[in-house]
């Protein structure tokens, strides 16, 4: 494969607004991504017919402490951050049984729309997101190797992109926000409650 075209083999999809949801992960399926996801993304997509693995079994560790704990595991993050030209990382890779994540699908738990709504105390600090924001970083930081996407108005473009022809480089490069093109992630101001 050119050195400027990126396999998309493995996609993590772990999002609370599912506008698109089911189009993207069809089109992924289609193409033979194999997608991993947690909660109720995963039913979302199970119950639309997308083949998907929940991230508890491609980890072999539970989702705990009321989903607090559910993405954030080496195998999710040695997926993300691993060099892929790198040989000491595709030996630890090898090692410790970790696979690559290609793709990225995340947007996080909608806080401040939950503390505008007046919800309680106990329920805003249950919305912000943990898991989410790490992904993202990790992911980011290896924008050579992973595409992230973070607003489902890109959905659109990614299914094109790769109906079109293998995902690019420069594509998995905007995807990653580094020209803004396909990162457009509002990071509220959360302050304390």
């Amino acid at each position: 494969m050119a050195a400027d075209l990126v396999r998309v083999s493995r996609a993590l999809i772990s999002v609370s607004d599912k506008t698109g949801l089911i189009e993207l992960g069809k089109a992924l399926a289609a193409h033979g991504v194999e997608i991993l996801s947690t909660g109720g993304t995963a039913k979302a997509l199970a119950e639309a017919g997308v083949p998907v693995k929940e991230v508890a079994d491609h980890t072999g560790f539970p989702e705990i402490m009321d989903g607090r704990v559910k993405t954030l595991h080496p195998a999710i993050h040695g997926g993300l951050l691993a060099l892929r030209d790198n040989p000491e990382h595709v030996a630890a890779m090898e090692t410790h049984k970790i696979a690559p994540i290609d793709l990225l699908v995340v947007n996080l738990y909608p806080f401040e729309s939950t503390l505008a709504s007046g919800a309680g105390y106990d329920d805003c600090v249950e919305n912000i997101d943990i898991g989410g924001p790490a992904m993202i970083r990790a992911a980011s930081k290896n924008h050579g190797h992973v595409a992230t996407v973070v607003d489902p108005e890109d959905y659109a473009d990614l299914i094109a992109e790769l109906e079109a022809k293998p995902l690019t480089r420069d594509t998995a490069r905007e995807l990653d926000g580094l020209d803004g093109r396909f990162m457009r992630i509002s990071m509220p101001n959360v302050g304390l409650i």
